[in-house]
C-alpha cells in the first residue's frame, strides 16, 4: 500500500533518508569551509594567486580570473573562458579558500585538455534542460489518465536528470585531484594545509554523491508508483 493514513510511504521511506543525508551533506560543507577557512597559510598565497599560479603552470595564461560576489559561488565559465571566485575565496589566504580555486581552475584545465567526461556532460545538458520539464508532468499525466506508456516516458525523463549527475561525479573528483596535484607541484604549502584543502574538497565532492543517490531513489519511486498504478487498472 502506496498511501496509508493520508501519507505517502514511498516518499517517507525512500526519498526522505536520502534528502537527509543530503541536507546534512550540504550543512557539512558549510561546516568545513568555514572551519579551514581559520587556517592561514603559512606563505599568505590567496585563492585568486594559487588559481593563477595552477594556470599558468599549465600554460592557461589566457584565462581570466575575476571576482564574483556571494559565497561559494566560484565556478569556471569556459564560454568566456573566465575562472569567477567569490569573495570567500578571491582574496582569502586560507586552506579553504586555496582548495576551492585550485578545484575551479582544474576545471579550466579539464576544458583545454578536452576531459572526455565534461565534453560528455556539456553535450547532454541541453537534453537534460528539456527532459527535467517535461519528467514530472508527463508523469502525473499518464497516472492520472492511466497511461502506463506516459508514467513510463516520464521516468525515462527524469532519468537524464540523473544521467547528468552520474557524468558529473568523474568531472568533480578529478577536477579535485587535478587541484591536489597542481597544489603539491607548486611547493607551497605544507602537509597540514594540504590536508586541509583536501577535506574541503573531499565534503564538497559527497553533496554531487547525495545528489546523484537522491535522483535514483526517485526514480525507484516513480517506478513504484507506476507499477501499482498499473496493476489496480
Amino acid at each position: 500500500m502506496l498511501f496509508y493514513y493520508g501519507i505517502d510511504w514511498t516518499y517517507v521511506v525512500l526519498v526522505l533518508p536520502v534528502m537527509i543525508l543530503a541536507l546534512i551533506a550540504q550543512a557539512n560543507v558549510t561546516s568545513t569551509f568555514e572551519k579551514y577557512s581559520k587556517t592561514r597559510l603559512l606563505h599568505s598565497v590567496t585563492g585568486a594567486e594559487a588559481a593563477r599560479m595552477i594556470l599558468d603552470r599549465n600554460g592557461l595564461y589566457n584565462v581570466r580570473i575575476e571576482r564574483v560576489s556571494g559565497k561559494l559561488t566560484d565556478h569556471f565559465d569556459p564560454r568566456e573562458n573566465v575562472l569567477r571566485l567569490s569573495d570567500s575565496v578571491y582574496g582569502a589566504d586560507t586552506a579553504a579558500a586555496v582548495g576551492v580555486a585550485a578545484h575551479e581552475a582544474g576545471h579550466a584545465i579539464q576544458y583545454a585538455q578536452e576531459y572526455a567526461p565534461m565534453k560528455v556532460r556539456a553535450a547532454i545538458i541541453p537534453a537534460c534542460n528539456f527532459g527535467s520539464k517535461l519528467a514530472i508532468p508527463l508523469f502525473l499525466i499518464g497516472l492520472f489518465l492511466a497511461i502506463p506508456s506516459l508514467c513510463y516516458a516520464g521516468i525515462a525523463f527524469f532519468g537524464l536528470a540523473a544521467l547528468f549527475q552520474a557524468v558529473t561525479l568523474p568531472v568533480e573528483f578529478n577536477a579535485s585531484r587535478r587541484a591536489l596535484k597542481s597544489l603539491e607541484e607548486t611547493r607551497r604549502f605544507n602537509e597540514t594545509e594540504l590536508t586541509a584543502s583536501k577535506k574541503v574538497l573531499t565534503a564538497a565532492a559527497l553533496t554531487y554523491v547525495a545528489a546523484l543517490a537522491t535522483s535514483l531513489v526517485q526514480i525507484l519511486r516513480l517506478l513504484i508508483i507506476a507499477g501499482n498504478s498499473r496493476r489496480r487498472n
